[in-house]
């Protein structure tokens, strides 16, 4: 269900033919990482970024509607992939052509396997649900095998009925009932003690959770997969390294959905050396977001400088114009290249499916960074200068700037006649610079002691080489 083989999406770096802008969406394509990501995403997962997709016209809408029907095929959404085949091939759409009888007679199958197996299932399910169980279920506190011994003593509860649970559920899921197949696999998940298929179980309501928008229980399944994979579970290394790449694509859709996790994205790749790993040596391209997720994060300014690094290590593997963005700002100073990136940053986040809701948060507090540190270097600067470099004009320029000047508090004044703004230098005491150097010591450390507990050799950060 979780882990099936998806192949590589294909599809044509061309735009709309009749675009009046073809060379920026040219150039954006490349920027796109829907084909990188699909072979870590699940069938169903892919489907909503290609429904994106549709509306960013960086590709042709046929070749997207192939590459969705090309998915559905590996699903038992029979209508769907009917109606997007149809759309495809509309010289096929006849009810007497080959293609339809073949949809007809698959159609027919999935009916008939579902109300097969919905009623085997329908005794079980009420056995599970009832308050008696229920009960046991408080009382067990979890106990897998408590709980099935009393089924099996009291209710002559068989394994098989585990197994035809299972099944039901797979078909739940693949025919995009998500919300009763999470029910179902949470049934099966405190019976059974098959590690595989109850880890497979997992993946099954991370993914049902996922595609039905229930945020928190997402997390909570994340967190439950993790720890097999980290703790219960006795990989091999490369099987491993396999898994949690898995396990950090899918996590986007969580992290950039709920509100309050973002905190938790930073720190687990980031800081946690087994995942900053994985991302260094496979999937580097997650640096796109963990730098919005930086940006876009005003309490963790903190961590700028050890991103920065990592994004300086990587760039040899991976660079758009998001991590270019902190190199121009944070590594060559060079405000004209930051102005420049920022441009092509709005354009990267509109086509991108997890950043799109962030376009806004990441322009202003782009913004702020690029001001903060023109502000460091120059005591002078010339609002008419800046307002070009933050690709706004004067006159809101000026008012940005007030309101900053205002809300952060800065030492800084504007004089109108002259369009400039007066910075008053701001030394640190020997304090603030205690705090700030120390700030990340905690996660540091945690790294050099998970290094340590392993056997390998410790370093100052996850991502160090």
């Amino acid at each position: 269900m979780a882990n099936s083989d998806v192949p590589l999406l294909k599809l044509d770096n061309s735009v709309v033919a009749d675009s009046s802008d073809e060379t920026d969406q040219q150039k954006m394509a490349k920027y796109d990482l829907t084909s990188k990501m699909a072979p870590y995403l699940d069938v169903h997962l892919i489907l909503p970024l290609l429904e994106f997709m549709e509306q960013t016209n960086l590709y042709y809408s046929k070749d997207i509607l192939k590459a969705k029907l090309n998915l559905l095929q590996k699903t038992s959404m029979v209508d769907l992939s009917r109606e997007i085949h149809n759309v495809i091939h509309p010289e096929e759409a006849d009810e007497s052509h080959p293609s339809q009888k073949k949809f007809a007679a698959k159609r027919t199958e999935v009916v008939s396997n579902l109300e097969r197996l919905q009623n085997e299932c329908e005794p079980i399910v009420a056995l599970l649900t009832s308050e008696e169980v229920q009960a046991q279920v408080q009382q067990s506190e979890g106990d897998g095998t408590q709980l099935r011994s009393y089924l099996e003593t009291t209710h002559n509860f068989e394994a098989s009925h585990l197994d035809t649970l299972y099944s039901y559920s797979q078909l739940l899921y693949d025919i995009g009932n998500y919300q009763s197949a999470e029910i179902i696999l949470y049934q099966y998940f405190i019976l059974s003690n098959d590690a595989e298929r109850t880890y497979a179980a997992l993946w099954g309501k991370f993914a049902s959770a996922i595609l039905g928008t229930s945020w928190e229980s997402a997390f909570d399944e994340m967190q439950k997969i993790r720890d097999f994979i980290d703790n219960k579970i006795q990989f091999s290394p490369l099987v491993q390294l396999q898994q949690r790449t898995w396990l950090i694509h899918w996590s986007l859709f969580v992290f950039f959905n709920h509100p309050k996790r973002r905190n938790d994205f930073i720190d687990l790749f980031l800081y946690q050396a087994p995942y900053a790993n994985t991302i260094q040596t496979v999937c580097p391209w997650i640096l796109r977001y963990l730098t919005v997720a930086v940006i876009t994060n005003k309490k963790r300014r903190n961590v700028l400088k050890d991103l920065v690094r990592v994004i300086q290590q990587e760039s040899y593997t991976y660079r758009d114009p998001i991590t270019e963005f902190l190199e121009c700002l944070y590594v060559k100073f060079d405000f004209d290249g930051a102005q420049e990136m920022l441009l092509a940053c709005e354009t990267v986040l509109k086509n991108d499916f997890f950043l799109v809701g962030f376009l806004e948060d990441f322009v202003e507090n782009a913004r702020v960074f690029i001001f903060e540190t023109y502000c460091r270097i120059h005591n002078t600067i010339s609002v008419a200068g800046l307002a070009a470099k933050l690709n706004m004009d004067q006159d809101k320029a000026e008012e940005w700037i007030v309101n900053l000047i205002r809300d952060a508090r800065l030492d800084a004044k504007i004089d109108s006649q002259r369009g400039h703004v007066l910075m008053t230098p701001n030394v640190p005491s020997i304090y603030s610079q205690v705090i700030e150097k120390t700030k990340a010591l905690s996660f540091r450390s945690a790294a050099i002691e998970s290094k340590i507990a392993s056997g390998g050799e410790s370093s100052d950060l996850a991502f160090d080489k």
